[in-house]
């Protein structure tokens, strides 16, 4: 198959041109500014002299502003145009790093973090929205492919390229690097604004009647931060899922969640005129199932982020520095597969290719847990293709299944929740596997040398790949009695407002 052929179709048009270059630089920006950044902490640490439980909140903040913001990014761009508030997302980036880079502060840092981290979910909650109402549903599969091989080469580029930053310059060029990223990014929306048209007050109040919900919104702000929160290491001890200040910490914070979602749900289904989440959407099996395999998908994801890191470090007994060598061929995957896997899934719209993706993974999962303590480390990255394959296929298809499964006139509610249920895979994934693992460590382990306990590491690494073999398996199951459908479907009748319902009373 030609690449190129995959591709012509999506830049047939002026606007599909300039949405596929404005979302496919976004997604670059925020990928870039997500994960490599990671690899500043210590340097930072040194250089304001603070612990690493301070420097982390550069990481935790922008995790929360994203997680807790980007639903009602959404709903935003329904209410003011998703174009509109995808650029100013694109505005908040550009100058929260900006001022980062002039920083002399770690808490400056922070704050200024948190707002990129708002720009991203301003990004992330429009992007979707834009891309399903520029393509039709038989595209999508390539059309949502590009941002995702976008976001993976950016991750590749910002590995390395952060790491010599840091090794021979200085940590400011990280950040002063998003500024060429996010210059481009906003040059690339601004054609595709200018051919875009704001909604029309009917289409505002079809997507929101009455206005945005904003008790909802400070409820679901308020839920999605703790549930943010709950998988970031804000205990005492070390940085781990693992220990005893962990579970005591990440266990309850779940739980508070789930109080803050029941509270949540019942205020929006009882006493909001116009709720920020139309709870009756999920009556809609199909969008349900696929935001279900969505929220799997993304367990996996953080599992992988949280395991592997676990079995080179306490298993094989090698330094930090090995793991990004190890978890490469993910990124590299992401690169090339996920365009192949949105050709497929546009012209033959197989059934199977969903589920069979995620049994993929799971199958990755169980080599992992089957044969790592018994092969050399160069052979984990080998061990891990069916997970990096089937990742790279899901990815974009599932998206396009998302943002297909409702009507188009209420793609926000479909692009928030695609995003959500995202961070909501990520926060699970990495506490609940790395909570199996540490149920299966001696108690004493601490105290052990390190190759008295790497046995003990492998032996917990092999119960918490079982246990994500099972829920992909499960999620796998969700996607196979998911109905391949080519056609929108049939619009949701309006929820009746408080008004006429006392009229017809």
């Amino acid at each position: 198959m030609s690449v190129l052929n995959a591709i012509k179709p999506l830049m047939t048009s002026r606007r599909r041109r300039e949405v596929l270059v404005a979302v496919t630089a976004a997604y670059m920006l925020v990928q870039l500014s997500s994960m490599p950044v990671a690899l500043s902490l210590p340097t930072l640490a040194t250089e304001f002299g603070a612990g690493f439980d301070d420097t982390a909140w550069i990481v935790t903040v922008y995790l929360l502003m994203l997680g807790s913001f980007v639903l009602l990014g959404a709903r935003m761009g329904d209410r003011f145009g998703h174009e509109r508030v995808f650029a100013l997302g694109i505005v908040a980036s550009l100058v929260g790093s900006l001022l980062i880079a002039v920083s002399n502060d770690l808490w400056q840092i922070v704050m200024w973090r948190g707002l990129t981290g708002f720009g991203s979910a301003m990004i992330m909650g429009n992007a979707n929205a834009i891309l399903a109402a520029t393509y039709p549903a038989e595209m999508r599969g390539r059309a949502f492919a590009m941002p995702i091989v976008g976001a993976r080469f950016a991750t590749l580029l910002g590995m390395f390229l952060f790491a010599a930053f840091l090794q021979f310059f200085t940590w400011r060029l990280v950040f002063v690097t998003f500024l060429p990223m996010g210059l481009i990014a906003a040059a690339a929306a601004i054609p595709m604004i200018r051919s875009s048209k704001p909604p029309s007050p009917e289409e505002r109040e079809a997507a929101a009647p009455g206005g945005i919900d904003w008790i909802g919104a400070f409820l679901l702000v308020a839920t999605a931060a703790v549930l943010v929160l709950s998988g970031s290491h804000l205990h005492a001890g070390e940085e781990s899922f693992t220990s005893q200040d962990g579970l005591t910490y990440h266990l309850p914070m779940h739980g508070f969640f789930l109080v803050l979602l029941l509270a949540f749900v019942v205020v929006e289904w009882r006493f909001a005129r116009s709720p920020i989440v139309e709870l009756r959407h999920f009556k809609e099996k199909y969008f349900s199932m696929s935001l279900i395999s969505n929220t799997t998908f993304h367990f996996s994801m953080l599992a992988t982020m949280t395991l592997v890191p676990i079995l080179v470090e306490e298993g094989f007994n090698q330094e930090p520095i090995v793991v990004p060598f190890v978890l490469l061929p993910n990124q590299v995957m992401g690169v090339f597969v996920s365009m192949a896997a949105g050709w497929v899934y546009d012209r033959y719209n197989p059934k199977l290719l969903r589920p069979g993706a995620m049994l993929m993974i799971a199958g990755g999962f169980l080599f992992l847990g089957l044969f790592a303590r018994s092969v050399k480390l160069w052979m984990i990255p080998i061990l891990m293709l069916p997970i990096s394959i089937g990742s790279s296929i899901f990815n974009p298809i599932n998206n396009a299944t998302v943002m297909s499964a409702l009507p188009l006139r209420h793609r926000g509610i479909a692009s928030g929740m695609l995003e959500t249920t995202r961070e909501m895979g990520h926060a699970f994934g990495g506490t609940v596997s790395a909570t199996a693992l540490a149920m299966v460590l001696p108690a004493g382990i601490a105290h052990l040398t390190s190759e008295q306990a790497s046995p003990h590491y492998f032996e917990g690494f092999v119960f918490s790949c079982l246990l994500v073999v099972f829920v992909m398996v499960a999620g796998g199951a969700v996607a196979y009695f998911h109905k391949a459908a080519r056609a929108e479907p049939p619009a949701v009748q309006p929820r009746p407002s408080y008004e006429s319902a006392g009229a017809d009373a």
